[in-house]
């Protein structure tokens, strides 16, 4: 790698910008794996205004890459010191010869091939990079809807409230213009005249389905005896799927609305961009926040009454599990819906004691009150009943095996 190439990090991702053999060396040699950033983009992007036209001759030259920002492409940004502009958030940095030095920050002032040292360029590649994270935001989304039972689409066709009925027409609406904008590279005036309406009717769906699961976790608050719980968590356990799903479905949207509402900025006020593409990703993360403190409080419901049935076990010995199994089921489920969203969650699902491990291990303490407790079974959400009949048999074989000693040593006195 003789040649400077120059790194460029939003916090979502890491673009890298050089002659086409550098930019593969650096990838192989830091490990990371790419979406190529297209030309095509970058053409399109730079082609703005005399200036900005001009610096894009130079990129139109290079080649360019996107690597979403995981734990290794992380430590590049960490390993190459990029330095943060605290005006735009964006880390910047250059890299040249075999060894990889850091060369210039900031302003990549390497002379008259430098790519991106023009501010207007920079703010818009880095919107460009927005709207790279959010469609792979998108594609990990639709990997998720389509691993779980029930589909989205089916689950909003199923239902008769209007705003999940205009959702299914919001969709179509935008998914028009994705498909529009992929095959001419921008976004027009007629396109986004159709799209315009649309982030109204999918914020109305997202807080449909924010409200259904608060009343599944009041539904839980409210319960107090078992049988009662039991039949609420159920219901929980049914739904709360289907509105995680819901939920997917809008935040993707409102993704593709932001990729084509940069778009449109990008066309007709780049010199707006770079302060829109803040706001798109402080809005975003409003909606992460929203979302994580609705789905936190159902999974705190759970676990809730996880703890009441397994209080109550050795009474209820049917419905006590069943309790705690539906609420594992949920717990893991919005913990799968926080990870595709890129939402932190530190909660774990809970653990039950099946009623023949409770009730075998009060009879071993009537049995022999000086013997050491015998340990719980575990019953998480999707184990199967082959662990607690293991682990009832031990339990039955080892206080049979003490009734025996005990009898011996009576027979001997």
């Amino acid at each position: 790698m003789d040649n400077e190439i120059q790194l460029i990090s939003d916090g979502d991702g890491l673009t890298i910008v050089g002659s086409e053999t550098d930019v593969e060396h650096f990838l192989v040699s830091e490990g990371l794996s790419s979406n190529g950033l297209g030309l095509r983009r970058l053409k399109s992007v730079a082609g703005t205004g005399a200036v900005v036209a001009q610096a894009g001759s130079d990129i139109a030259a290079e080649s360019a890459c996107w690597v979403k920002l995981t734990r290794e492409s992380a430590q590049v940004v960490k390993k190459y010191g990029l330095r943060e502009n605290s005006k735009t958030g964006l880390s910047t940095g250059a890299v040249k010869g075999p060894k990889g030095q850091v060369k210039g920050f900031v302003e990549f002032a390497g002379g008259p091939r430098s790519r991106l040292g023009n501010p207007a360029v920079l703010a818009h590649v880095a919107g460009v990079m927005a709207q790279l994270a959010m469609q792979q935001a998108m594609d990990e989304i639709t990997d998720y809807l389509a691993t779980i039972d029930e589909k989205v689409d089916d689950v909003l066709r199923a239902q008769q409230d209007a705003a999940l009925s205009d959702m299914v027409g919001a969709e179509l609406v935008v998914e028009e213009a994705m498909t529009i904008r992929e095959q001419v590279g921008r976004v027009s005036e007629i396109t986004w005249s159709k799209v315009q309406a649309t982030p109204g009717t999918i914020a109305a769906t997202q807080v449909y389905a924010l409200r259904r699961l608060d009343a599944l976790a009041e539904k839980m608050e409210r319960k107090t005896k078992i049988g009662d719980l039991a039949d609420a968590a159920r219901e929980a356990e049914s739904k709360t799927q289907e509105w995680l799903a819901v939920l997917a479905r809008c935040f993707q949207l409102q993704d593709a609305i932001a990729v084509l509402e940069l778009d449109r900025v990008l066309d007709a006020a780049p010199e707006e961009v770079d302060q829109h593409r803040l706001g798109i990703r402080i809005a975003r993360q409003k909606r992460l926040d929203l979302i994580s403190r609705s789905t936190e409080r159902l999974v705190a419901r759970m676990n809730g009454a996880a703890g009441v049935a397994n209080a109550k076990v050795l009474m209820h010995p049917t419905k006590s599990p069943a309790v705690v199994q539906s609420s594992n089921h949920v717990v893991t489920g919005v913990r799968d819906f926080h990870g595709r969203l890129g939402i932190e969650s530190g909660r774990r699902s809970s653990e039950t004691r099946r009623w023949a491990a409770a009730a075998a291990e009060a009879r071993d303490k009537a049995l022999d009150a000086g013997a050491k407790g015998v340990g719980a079974a575990r019953s998480l959400g999707n184990e199967t009943l082959d662990r607690a009949s293991s682990v009832k048999g031990k339990l039955s074989s080892g206080i049979a095996e003490r009734a025996r000693r005990r009898r011996g040593d009576e027979g001997e006195g």
